[in-house]
């Protein structure tokens, strides 16, 4: 599949999806884990300030993740919202660019007379390459037909031979 170009708001968007879900993942990930740690140590008859320490450290980097993650997926939203705003106002600059120069030709008269030109300039060659394709095919015609009647004034000349020498035998039978 060929590549496309992509917009610098579109990357954005993109990479800013990516991003939260690689942080999505890393904060199912470090929950699992502190859950892991909390059941350890909650099962464990020897509970340890330094298990229930690294627990807390744990319990508080899901935290921050699971906050970065809805963070990040918050902001890949704005920049999608963002482009679709941006495609609006570039469409829209399009047209009132168009419409100018229409504008711009239409209201002065040498523009009008060029563009008129330009007009005929393109009819006559439209026009031109439908004449030259009736010409092509009026003379591949011509050709055929000249073919087929050479080939039938050739079949009747062979005929007429092999029907003076039959005649001629009979005649002298």
């Amino acid at each position: 599949m060929a590549t496309q170009t992509q917009t610098t708001t579109k990357r954005r968007a993109s990479a800013a999806k990516a991003a939260a879900t690689r942080k999505r993942a890393a904060a199912k990930r470090s929950r699992s884990a502190t859950r892991a740690s909390a059941r350890r140590t909650a099962s464990s008859a020897r509970t340890t300030s330094r298990q229930a320490g690294t627990t807390a450290r744990h319990a508080g980097r899901t935290s921050a993740r699971r906050v970065d993650e809805t963070t990040s997926r918050i902001a890949a939203i704005g920049r999608s919202a963002q482009r679709v705003l941006l495609i609006q106002i570039g469409a829209g600059a399009a047209v009132g660019e168009a419409v100018r120069r229409t504008v711009r030709t239409y209201t002065n008269a040498d523009r009008v007379t060029r563009e008129f030109d330009r007009f005929e300039r393109r009819g006559a060659r439209a026009v031109g390459g439908g004449q030259r394709a009736v010409t092509r095919r009026r003379r591949e015609v011509e050709r055929d037909v000249r073919g087929a009647r050479r080939g039938l004034e050739r079949q009747t000349k062979e005929l007429r031979a092999e029907t003076e020498n039959a005649l001629s035998r009979l005649v002298r039978a």
